[in-house]
């Protein structure tokens, strides 16, 4: 959050007062499951996971940063037309209801492209508004520029320990330009080390800018669909939101203003927006979230009309005698954490990776922290990214995973499964909270593969000279004896077994135009490892000829092709000369 967000009202027993009635008038019966949590608002660890879940050891998107605690009206928020220029700090709902043009348009495209590209996850755009809300008051009441850049940067506290989380430098000050530790930047308050794996260009201009409002909810909607979350089941929808900012508090003020919005909003001009002015790191008095501060008792009101006794002058202090300077206390030096402690990743043993198209690799990816001394480092996170032009992902069809490292300070990266694409990607693993060396691991992709073809019929394959095959050859290819499907295959004709190049004559295919085609390329089996071919045709030239099909991995399957010449007509015998007609006979010596 931002430190310069508008007036900082005070927040105390009313606010929490108001927020039960907000939820309670909003959500009523939709609300959230309440889980048990600590003293500080955790979840217990009863409901922690170690992997990929958020846990209470995790930092969030934002790092659990400060967010506003200003709740929406209870009132409906109709749409009424306001004269007001630049941004308010007013508490009516028109105000409120009002989400700035350029901001709202963010968060719907980011919910439009989350529909198309995970369905499944059926995230509402009033959600992502309500965690604008309440994390930077909708972009500091849309104060953007036409591509949705925020006029300034909108940065949280330093997240140096003091009252917040201790996340040291991530990103050597590249986002929010501190080099000692890191801070929530822009309009959805994302941290450097979460906005390296969830960053995204919203905005189609070919970076991903977590000022920009157009990227910061396309990677909102990311972050939230993300495990396979379906946002329209209650238990998937708190734990995303809680993964965002780890607060019960949170989680019921981002469900307040998204009811709101599901009631109805509607767009007011860019700078237009109401500010918020309660946050919730603000006290009167800085206090430990487990010891609560006694204030001083108030000095008591002297009676009325009565006189006031005259205080006792103080005893002198003896002439000679110099006072004793007070020692300062030093201030304790803070527990370094587990993080703080590691030196370096390395990987713990992963085999070679290589997997086909479509299959899960059979190893998974293993890190191991240690300390300088070579001592393991249990209870830090590793972040595991996908790298490079691949499709491959993670379990739940994520390009990241976060794990926490066990005893022996190994963390084990869920099941990788390669995608269509074949080729070499990388999975790089990063310690989260702390900037040390990454270990990069290389991974293949290759093509799917048959080892057997045969042919699904017996049919003896003949025709006539000039004629067409009455019978499709039909294939199936299998790979260690299961169907193996998708695989690229290639049928060729030819003169004979031992012939290396199709052959000019004999039996044919056709191509779109209808003329003939010898060799076929680009065909694929289909999910069950089948493959029919086209119709054969035969020119005038007869014989035995070859069908050859091979697939990738080396499968070959040989058939062969008879051509046969045209039955000939029955010739009709010619009339036989009779006797009477015999040349010899008419051509008799006359009587003498």
């Amino acid at each position: 959050m931002a430190a310069h967000f508008g007036r900082r009202l005070r927040k105390g027993a009313v606010t929490t007062a108001v927020a039960a009635a907000a939820v309670a008038a909003l959500s009523a019966s939709q609300a959230p499951d309440v889980t048990t949590t600590d003293g500080q608002e955790r979840q217990s660890a009863a409901d922690a996971q170690a992997t990929p879940d958020p846990t209470a050891a995790d930092a969030g998107a934002t790092g659990n940063s400060p967010y506003y605690t200003d709740l929406p009206p209870l009132n409906s928020p109709t749409p009424v037309p306001s004269t007001t220029v630049g941004p308010t700090t007013g508490t009516g709902t028109t105000s409120q209801a009002g989400i700035p043009a350029t901001v709202l348009d963010a968060y719907q495209r980011a919910a439009a492209e989350l529909t198309a590209s995970k369905p499944g996850c059926n995230l509402p755009w009033q959600l992502l508004a309500a965690i604008g809300q309440v994390e930077s008051g909708q972009a500091r009441g849309g104060r953007v520029t036409a591509d949705g850049t925020t006029v300034s940067p909108i940065l949280g506290p330093v997240l140096n320990g003091v009252g917040f989380a201790h996340i040291k430098d991530t990103d050597h000050g590249a986002y929010d330009g501190d080099a000692t530790y890191d801070r929530a930047i822009g309009p959805l308050q994302f941290i450097p080390s979460t906005w390296a794996w969830a960053g995204r260009d919203g905005n189609g201009d070919g970076k991903a800018d977590p000022n920009n409002v157009y990227d910061a909810a396309l990677a909102a909607g990311h972050y939230l669909c993300r495990n396979g979350w379906d946002l329209s089941v209650e238990a998937d929808l708190k734990k995303a939101i809680l993964s965002y900012n780890y607060s019960q508090d949170y989680l019921h003020t981002v469900r307040s203003w998204m009811e709101f919005y599901r009631r109805g909003t509607h767009e007011i001009p860019d700078g237009s927006g109401s500010l918020p002015g309660n946050r919730s790191d603000e006290h009167d008095t800085p206090m430990s979230p487990s010891v609560p501060v006694t204030p001083s008792p108030a000095p008591k009101p002297s009676k009325p009309g009565g006189t006031t006794k005259p205080s006792t002058p103080a005893t002198p202090s003896k002439p000679g005698t110099p006072s004793t300077p007070s020692t300062p206390t030093p201030s304790p030096t803070p527990t370094p954490t587990p993080t703080d402690t590691v030196a370096h990743i390395e990987d713990a043993g992963t085999a070679t990776l290589s997997a086909r198209a479509g299959d899960t690799f059979a190893d998974r990816i293993s890190a191991r922290a240690e300390t300088s001394s070579g001592k393991p480092v249990a209870k830090v996170r590793i972040r595991f990214t996908i790298v490079g032009d691949t499709d491959a992902a993670f379990a739940g069809g994520e390009s990241h995973a976060t794990v926490v490292t066990d005893a022996k300070g190994v963390a084990l990266a869920p099941a990788l499964r390669a995608g269509e694409k074949t080729g070499d990607f990388t999975v790089r693993a990063l310690l989260v909270g702390r900037a040390v060396t990454a270990v990069d691991y290389r991974a293949t992709v290759t093509a799917r593969a048959a080892d057997a073809l045969t042919r699904t019929g017996d049919t003896a394959l003949t025709c006539t000279a000039g004629g067409e095959f009455a019978d499709r050859v039909e294939v199936k290819a299998t790979y260690k004896g299961a169907a193996a499907g998708k695989v690229a295959a290639t049928a060729t004709l030819l003169a004979s077994a031992d012939a290396t190049t199709a052959n000019d004559k004999g039996p044919y295919f056709k191509d779109a135009s209808g003329k003939p085609v010898r060799t076929l390329t680009g065909l694929e089996t289909d999910a069950n490892g089948l493959l029919k071919l086209p119709e054969l045709y035969a020119d005038d030239t007869t014989g035995t000829f070859v069908l050859r099909v091979t697939t990738t991995g080396g499968a070959t399957l040989t058939v062969e092709l008879t051509v046969t010449a045209p039955a000939s007509s029955t010739p009709t015998p010619s009339d036989s000369p009779s006797p009477s007609q015999s040349p010899a006979a008419s051509e008799s010596p006359s009587a003498s």
